[in-house]
């Protein structure tokens, strides 16, 4: 009512604030936003210090260098690498965890546990090797996208995943721009050109790629105006619509044609990015072949071992 509560803060969170009714967002009640992102190099390193201490740690693990790896993760994240990392000490008799302990946990906390139990034929080994190279090479490749920390061809997690690539990023970006976005989209359909180009078929394995590639497209022709032919218009439905939920149902504000010029431009990023990306595989075939053929003989390649097919 109209009686005053002194000392009392009242707290909420959400992570989709975008389908919260605009009316409890109104001065006086939830009336302050704060947004709480992924910690940057600084915050994860202090962060890991506070969940190590009550780990031991061996001379050779250095949080500083682990939060340069961590981009992206968020406190949770970092606390569960550490808490596996423990695991894997204790698994293996010690009583202090050892640098090698945090890379097997990176793993199963980045990606998901491998499961190297899982049999698969020869044939889908190859497929999935390429299918890993493709990614791999256009990670190396293109700028501001690697470093490659690994390359697997294990299967990981509970979704049918093949193999795994995975890069390093080097720093925190705040924004990401034109280019990146792009860049992007070629490392993404990397595996599926891959397939394409030695086996001369596709496999379902790049269904999650087409549908990251055609999601990041779609945000840079609706989102961030960065479609030469549409122009600089946000052409996403406003916020005030979404409390019903965003994929219930809505109105465009834009006409027919104009959202078939959004799928015009969708598909033809995504089709320029294919042709370029597809360019520099066919340039570096031999290095794709190398890849791909170190990856059926160890199953796991490093970092130096993958930078050692370009040397």
């Amino acid at each position: 009512g109209f009686g005053e509560n002194e000392g009392i803060i009242v707290l909420a969170a959400t992570n989709r604030v975008d389908i919260l009714d605009p009316a409890i967002l109104r001065p006086g009640r939830f009336d302050r936003k704060i947004a709480v992102s992924p910690p940057d190099v600084k915050g994860r390193e202090e962060i890991l210090g506070v969940h190590s201490k009550n780990k031991p740690l061996a001379e050779d693990v250095d949080l500083k260098e682990i939060a340069k790896k961590t981009v992206g993760f968020t406190g949770a994240d970092l606390e569960n690498l550490l808490n596996e990392s423990a695991i894997v000490a204790a698994r293996a008799g010690r009583k202090f965890i050892v640098s090698e302990d945090i890379k097997k946990s990176f793993i199963k906390v980045a990606i998901g546990t491998e499961k190297k139990s899982r049999v698969i034929s020869d044939e889908e080994k190859r497929l999935v090797a390429y299918h890993e190279a493709g990614h791999a090479i256009l990670f190396h490749k293109l700028p501001d996208m690697g470093p490659v920390y690994m390359v697997s061809i294990i299967p990981t997690g509970g979704n049918g995943v093949g193999g795994y690539t995975m890069p390093l990023p080097e720093k925190d970006d705040m924004f990401e721009s034109k280019t990146k976005m792009l860049h992007d989209i070629m490392v993404s359909l990397g595996g599926r050109i891959a397939e394409e180009i030695v086996l001369g078929d596709i496999s379902v394995g790049a269904g999650s790629d087409i549908k990251k590639v055609t999601s990041v497209a779609r945000k840079m022709v609706t989102r961030y105006g960065m479609s030469e032919n549409l122009g600089a218009i946000n052409y996403e439905n406003e916020d005030s619509e979404v409390f019903i939920g965003r994929d219930l149902g809505h109105t465009k504000g834009y006409s027919e044609k104009t959202a078939a010029e959004i799928d015009d431009e969708v598909r033809r990023i995504v089709e320029d990015c294919y042709k370029k990306a597809k360019d520099i595989l066919l340039e570096n075939r031999d290095k794709l072949d190398a890849c791909a053929a170190l990856l059926l003989e160890k199953e796991r390649i490093s970092r130096n071992e993958f930078e050692a097919l370009f040397e």
